[in-house]
């Protein structure tokens, strides 16, 4: 049971880490009478490398935030499958509680990754005196 919970878990965190990196996204900046346009990709290539330093990275975020929710879930399934349903309840409880909450923490940390990595990607843009439109 403990290696499906597993399988569970590392599968629905590749899952989400492959759904939530930081896939080339790029913010749209209007280069309308900017007089700084003509340093924009440079800056768009250093702003990238900052946001991504800046978020964590989704993929590794994503991982942290599996194991963090298989910890807690596996623990409160323990628990309510051992009020519920004694010793073979807490086992099967932990198992589910601890593939549900490995996904749920991935999809939570991912998303947060990625939202700080178009925040800082675009703030940074913004600082370099370009204006961004997203």
């Amino acid at each position: 049971m403990k290696k499906l919970t597993t399988c569970f878990i590392v599968t629905g965190s590749l899952l989400l880490s492959a759904c939530a990196t930081q896939t080339g996204w790029t913010p749209t900046v209007d280069t309308y009478n900017n007089p700084n346009a003509y340093r924009l990709s440079q800056d768009m290539a250093e702003c990238r490398e900052l946001a991504s330093q800046a978020s964590g990275g989704t993929a590794k975020e994503t991982a942290i935030g599996a194991g963090v929710g298989g910890l807690i879930g596996g623990a409160g399934g323990a628990a309510v499958g051992a009020i519920t349903g004694g010793g073979a309840g807490a086992a099967k409880g932990a198992a589910i509680g601890g593939a549900v909450g490995g996904i749920g923490g991935g999809a939570k940390q991912g998303i947060e990754s990625e939202a700080a990595y178009k925040r800082a990607y675009s703030n940074c843009l913004r600082n370099r005196g370009h204006r961004v439109v997203n």
